[in-house]
């Protein structure tokens, strides 16, 4: 594992079989603003909406998140190299909840994969690596019901989130943000809802099952 990132401490680690073992790590807004930049201005990642930004303006980005309760941006890492960036946030402080009824419990989670390496991807990986996020997610977090909302014409995305169980929700508009550190256009998402118990349909796991949840707290 590269010295990089085995030296910051994990809010979750979960060794997922057949694929590696993930870390969930705080994302350093200064740290990681060139990983992530490569990945937001990549075609690929038109729907995240930052393909026009600079290193700096990532890195600013982040910064501001960071001064948030409400919002979170993380790193995952697997065997020492990174391979998404995922984003919680609490529905009922982000437009979103203006859009739904937000029930107790729900988390909202945005999630872009990595480019795919020169060996090509392997089948089941993102799975895999979705697998470790649940975790995290709703037990790490003790959530209820993720809620996710990809753009109607982002159809790899909707079609990934169907794969893994989530259940479609309403199309909605998403109103525009414009805040000095925040600018954020309308958008038309499609909702889709995970519940816990579809994924853990015989409940909480004991907690050897539950891998090793590190600080979980911090979020």
């Amino acid at each position: 594992m590269s010295d990089t990132y085995a030296t910051r401490t994990a809010l979750h680690e979960q060794l997922v079989e057949g694929y590696g073992t993930v870390r969930v790590l705080p994302l350093d807004a200064g740290l990681d603003a060139p990983v992530v930049h490569g990945w937001v201005n990549a075609d690929r990642a038109a729907f995240w909406g930052m393909r026009d930004l600079t290193v700096d303006q990532v890195a600013s980005t982040y910064a501001h998140m960071e001064t948030l309760d409400t919002h979170h941006a993380h790193l995952l890492v697997k065997d020492g190299e990174p391979v998404a960036l995922l984003q919680t946030y609490e529905p009922t402080a982000d437009r979103v909840g203006e859009c739904y009824p937000v029930e107790p419990g729900d988390i909202g989670v945005h999630l872009l994969l990595a480019p795919v390496g020169p060996g090509g991807g392997r089948p089941g990986w993102t799975t895999a690596l979705l697998s470790a996020v649940a975790s995290y997610v709703l037990l790490g977090l003790d959530r209820e019901r993720v809620v996710v909302d990809p753009d109607v014409r982002n159809e790899k995305a909707i079609a990934r989130f169907r794969r893994q169980g989530f259940t479609p929700g309403p199309v909605v508009v998403l109103p525009e943000v414009d805040l000095p550190d925040v600018y954020l256009p309308e958008k038309r998402a499609q909702l889709a809802f995970l519940a816990r118990e579809t994924v853990f349909p015989e409940g909480i796991p004991d907690a050897p099952a539950r891998r090793r949840p590190v600080g979980v707290n911090g979020l």
